[in-house]
């Protein structure tokens, strides 16, 4: 009798506690991976528009969300058609040919504040870049909910970070003094459209 009022018990939670979870998948038209560098005496910047992945976001506990996403190496855009292929083709930088995607799965996401800013958190995982796996924290602001023109349902998230690109391997980042920096500065932007009751 006791397993049986168990069991019914946790059928009614489970849905209970699903519900509150909401799926969004990335919306590549409408998502950057945005980066920028030191150059010489200045800084350049770019962009990977090419992300995908997905969003579990709860909102009313955002520790209990999680992210898996994918960004295209091959789609680098610094506004330069030769400076982008220069990044794809030489060695010492993205080698898409041995190394074709970016990819992040997080671990853990911690929720700013207990009672406000329950809209921030930093967002903790896994990241690949150049073959190389670290655990990295991006801090994040979660922009919004809302209705499209479409009659869907959309999500906007920014987040932010910074890379040394030596933990990654590129080579460029071996030679001392060189024309390009290290540090590379992340500012990801996100629109995730929310995926329907099946």
């Amino acid at each position: 009798m006791k397993k049986t009022l168990l069991a019914l018990a946790l059928a009614a939670w489970i849905p209970a506690a699903l519900a509150d979870a909401e799926t969004y998948n990335i919306d590549n038209s409408h998502s950057f991976a945005n980066f920028s560098i030191r150059h010489v005496v200045s800084r350049l910047s770019g962009t990977f528009p090419d992300v995908t992945g997905k969003i579990v976001i709860d909102r009313a506990d955002l520790s209990k969300s999680s992210v898996d996403a994918k960004i295209n190496v091959l789609s680098v855009n610094t506004s330069l058609a030769k400076r982008d292929e220069h990044l794809r083709e030489k060695p010492e930088y993205l080698e898409p040919g041995k190394f074709g995607q970016m990819t992040f799965v997080s671990t853990k996401v911690e929720a700013k504040g207990k009672d406000k800013d329950k809209d921030e958190g930093v967002l903790y995982g896994k990241f690949t870049l150049h073959g190389v796996t670290k655990e990295i924290a991006f801090p994040f602001k979660v922009l919004g909910f809302g209705a499209d023109p479409w009659g869907g349902e959309r999500a906007g998230f920014e987040a932010h970070t910074t890379l040394n690109a030596s933990d990654y391997g590129f080579g460029w980042a071996a030679k001392p003094n060189g024309p390009v920096g290290t540090e590379i500065e992340v500012t990801l932007l996100i629109e995730g459209v929310k995926e329907k009751a099946k």
